[in-house]
C-alpha cells in the first residue's frame, strides 16, 4: 500500500501538471492533492504506528474509529460448548502496557462475577508491601547433569518461528528481551540472524523437521546442533514434542513465506512448502527420547534441555516419567502447552478439538512428577494464554516456575489479530515477508514496546501476591485460586484439581485402579 501511495503521489502530479496546460481549472486540484501527498509522506516517515505506516493516509481512519469509540476494553470471550464463557483476555491491557499508557479502567469489573467461568484471586486482609517485593524475581534452570544453569524470568517470549513472523518483528522481540533480561524462545524454525543481532537471551527450539540441525536427509545432526549450541546467545534447549494449537500435526511453513534466505537457515529448498514431521525420527520409545535428551546436554556442554509437549494421551507421559527414572536422565524443564494455543496456520478441527488444555495440562504434569516424587529436578514452563499478571499467578498456583507468552508479545510489537497470519499479508507487519509491509514494523520503537509490557505485567503479577499476603508469586498455591463451576457453586483449584502426594506414585499410596495402570505401562514403547 505504502508503494501505491508513492505511484499514486507520482502519477496524479503529473497528470495535474499535464492536464493543467491544457486546462487551467485543473490547477486548483493541487489544493488537495498535495496536502494529501505530505500527509502520506508524514505516515510513511512516522514509527509508531505500522498500519499507517504501511496504509498512509487511508490507515488514519482505523484510529479515528478508535477515537470515535466509547473507551471499553477490547475482550476474547473463551466459551465452552455450550456457549459459556470460560475465560477473557484483556486485550487493552497489553496494548496500554506496550505504550507505556494509562494501565487502570472506570467502573470497576467489566465481568459478571456470577457467571460460570468466573475466577479470582483471594486476597489478605493483611498484604505485603509491594514496593519491599523483589520487582525481578528469578528461576534457575539447571539439574543435577547441567553445567551451565540458566536464570531466568518468571515470563518470556513463547514459540514464534522466523518465517512465520517477520525479520523486523523477531528482531523487535529479542531486542525487547534484552532491554527487559527475559528469554527469546525461537520456535521451531531455527536460529537466524534476526535473533542474534540484538543480544537477547535465547531460548532454541528444536522441532520435528530439526531445522538448523539437519542433514540432507532430514535427519538430526550432532555436528550442525554442537556448533550451533556453542552461541553464546542460547542459554537453554528445548525439544519440541507437540504443540498446542495443532498437536500430532506438524508445523506448516507456505511457500510465499519459504524465501531463500529462511530456507538457507532450516535446510530446505525455497519456494516450496515445507512440511515438519508429525514426530520424531530421532527417538522411537521413552527410553530412546530420554537418552536423547541426554545426547543433546552432552552436545551443547551441559546447558539446559527440556522438552515442550501438550498433553494427549496420560500414559505416555508416565511413562516418559518411568524412562526418567529408569536412565537417570531428567529434563532440566518441561514446557506445557494447551490445546488452545495459538499459530499462524493449523486445520480448524486440531485447533478447536485436539489436546489437553494448558491449565489441565500444567496441573497434570505437575502432580505426576510429584506423584513419581522427580518434580523438585525439573522446571515447568507455563504457555497457552498468557497475557496479564492474573494468568501468570494462576499458573504458578498449579506448578509453573515459569510463563511464556506469544500472542501478547506479538500485540505488543503491533499485532492487531487480522487473521492474515497464514497468508503473508499481514497489515501490521508481524507475521509476512512482504519486504513493503516488513518495513511499518519499526525494531527501534516496538522494541521498548515489548520490554514495557513484559516489566509492567511482571510487576502486576508481584503486586497480585503481595496483596494476598504472600512474599513472592511462587509461594501461591491452589487454594488462592477460586472459580465459579455454576451459577450458586464456588470452587478452589485445589477443588479442582486436587493435590497429589509427593512419591504416592511409586510408594504404593496412590488409588489401587493407577497403580495398576501405572505398572502395566513399558519405557519401550508409545501406547
Amino acid at each position: 500500500m505504502a508503494k501505491g501511495f508513492i505511484t499514486f503521489s507520482v502519477v496524479s502530479l503529473l497528470a495535474v501538471i499535464v492536464l493543467g496546460f491544457l486546462f487551467p481549472w485543473i490547477w486548483w486540484l493541487l489544493v488537495l492533492l498535495i496536502p494529501v501527498i505530505i500527509m502520506g509522506m508524514m505516515d510513511m516517515l512516522q514509527t509508531k504506528h505500522a498500519i499507517i505506516r504501511n496504509y498512509p493516509v487511508v490507515g488514519r481512519m482505523r484510529y479515528w474509529m478508535e477515537a470515535m469509540r466509547p473507551k471499553v476494553h477490547q475482550y476474547f470471550v473463551e466459551s465452552d460448548i455450550d456457549g459459556r464463557p470460560i475465560n477473557r483476555i484483556d486485550r487493552s491491557t497489553v496494548y496500554q502496557r506496550a505504550k507505556r499508557e494509562l494501565d487502570s479502567q472506570p467502573f470497576g469489573t467489566q465481568f459478571n462475577v456470577y457467571a460460570e467461568g468466573y475466577e479470582w484471586m483471594a486476597h489478605s486482609i493483611q498484604p505485603k508491601s509491594f514496593d519491599k517485593m523483589d520487582k525481578d524475581p528469578r528461576v534457575t534452570f539447571g539439574g543435577k547433569d547441567c553445567l551451565q544453569p540458566y536464570s531466568a524470568s518468571i515470563f518470556n517470549v513463547s514459540a514464534m518461528s522466523y518465517g512465520s513472523l517477520s525479520s523486523n518483528a523477531v528482531e523487535a522481540l529479542n531486542a525487547g528481551a534484552k532491554i527487559g533480561n527475559f528469554a527469546h524462545n525461537t520456535g521451531e524454525g531455527g536460529i537466524s540472524d534476526f535473533h542474534l543481532k540484538h543480544g537477547g537471551d535465547i531460548i532454541w527450539q528444536i522441532g520435528t523437521g530439526y531445522f538448523g540441525c539437519r542433514d540432507e536427509h532430514g535427519n538430526f545432526s550432532d555436528e550442525l546442533f554442537a556448533e550451533k549450541c556453542a552461541l553464546p546467545n542460547i542459554k537453554m534447549v528445548e525439544l519440541k514434542i507437540s504443540q498446542g494449537a495443532k498437536p500430532g500435526h506438524g508445523g506448516i511453513l507456505p511457500a510465499s513465506k519459504n524465501t531463500p534466505e529462511i530456507a538457507a537457515i532450516r535446510h530446505v529448498t525455497p519456494g516450496t512448502t515445507v512440511f515438519s514431521p508429525p514426530y520424531h525420527t530421532a527417538f522411537g520409545s521413552p527410553k530412546e527420547m530420554m537418552l536423547f535428551i541426554g545426547r543433546m546436554r552432552e552436545l551443547c556442554k551441559g546447558k539446559p534441555v527440556g522438552f515442550k509437549l501438550c498433553i494427549g494421551q496420560p500414559t505416555e507421559f508416565y511413562a516418559i516419567c518411568k524412562a526418567m527414572i529408569a536412565t537417570n536422565i531428567y529434563p532440566d524443564f518441561i514446557t506445557i502447552d494447551g490445546g488452545e494455543g495459538g499459530t499462524g496456520a493449523a486445520p480448524p478441527e486440531f485447533s478447536n478439538s485436539v489436546g489437553m488444555p494448558m491449565l489441565d495440562g500444567l496441573a497434570f504434569v505437575h502432580d505426576t512428577l510429584k506423584g513419581f516424587n522427580i518434580r523438585k529436578d525439573i522446571r515447568l514452563i507455563a504457555s497457552g494464554k498468557i497475557m496479564t499478571g492474573f494468568h501468570i499467578l494462576r499458573a504458578m498456583s498449579l506448578g509453573a516456575d515459569t510463563c511464556n507468552s506469544a500472542r501478547a508479545m506479538m500485540m505488543a510489537i503491533g499485532c492487531i489479530q487480522a487473521l492474515l497470519c497464514n497468508t503473508n499479508t499481514c497489515p501490521t507487519g508481524v507475521a509476512t515477508q512482504d519486504k513493503w509491509l516488513m518495513e511499518g514494523l519499526v525494531v527501534a520503537d516496538k522494541k521498548q514496546r515489548v520490554a514495557n509490557y513484559h516489566r509492567d505485567t511482571v510487576e502486576s503479577a508481584i503486586e497480585l501476591a503481595a496483596a494476598a499476603g504472600l512474599p513472592e508469586p511462587h509461594e501461591v498455591s491452589r487454594n488462592h485460586m477460586y472459580r465459579r463451576v455454576f451459577m450458586n457453586t464456588v470452587k478452589t483449584f485445589e477443588d479442582i484439581y486436587p493435590s497429589v502426594k509427593t512419591g504416592s506414585f511409586v510408594d504404593g499410596s496412590a488409588d489401587a485402579a493407577l497403580q495398576e495402570q501405572l505398572a502395566g505401562i513399558s519405557t519401550d514403547r508409545w501406547y
